[in-house]
């Protein structure tokens, strides 16, 4: 087994490969909304939503931010710790924009994190030709299709 676990399974082999080489530890691949396409070594439900709200809640607050500045969009963000880092970038793909946040450890880098992503965005992007969806999340229907994917991605 993986470890990656998807709600779609177009995006499983890319997530394989790019953690496979980007050496991550925890990797969530999700739209600008906070819903979860993949997920590479979270545990717990619990784990994946928090991420995941936190993760669209930075992209939407820097996308706010660019706007006041006049600036073009932030593509990536990364903070550094003392044993830890978390990369989080958005992205175009066939399905409309998306989101990968990434955990990684003194095993990997920043460089090796970002080489291979853009080689994911690519590979996401070759498996995914049929757009998904675009449809607007209704409030009455994010509950039902958030405890979907999570059901797929923690088989049940």
């Amino acid at each position: 087994m993986s470890g990656v676990r998807a709600v779609h399974p177009w995006a499983e082999k890319p997530m394989e490969m790019f953690i496979s080489e980007s050496g991550a530890r925890l990797a969530l691949l999700m739209n600008p909304t906070g819903q979860v396409i993949a997920q590479h070594g979270f545990t717990r439900a619990v784990d994946v939503m928090a991420a995941a709200a936190l993760g669209a809640a930075i992209v939407s607050s820097t996308a706010e931010i660019t706007k006041m500045l006049r600036e073009p969009s932030f593509a990536t963000l990364n903070h550094q710790g003392p044993t830890h880092g978390v990369f989080l970038s958005a992205f175009e793909s066939p399905s409309g924009p998306m989101v990968l946040l990434v955990i990684y450890g003194r095993e990997s880098s920043l460089g090796l994190v970002n080489l291979f992503f853009e080689e994911f965005v690519n590979e996401l992007n070759e498996a995914n030709p049929a757009p998904v969806s675009s449809e607007p999340v209704l409030a009455a229907d994010f509950e039902r299709e958030l405890n979907e994917s999570l059901a797929s991605l923690f088989q049940g």
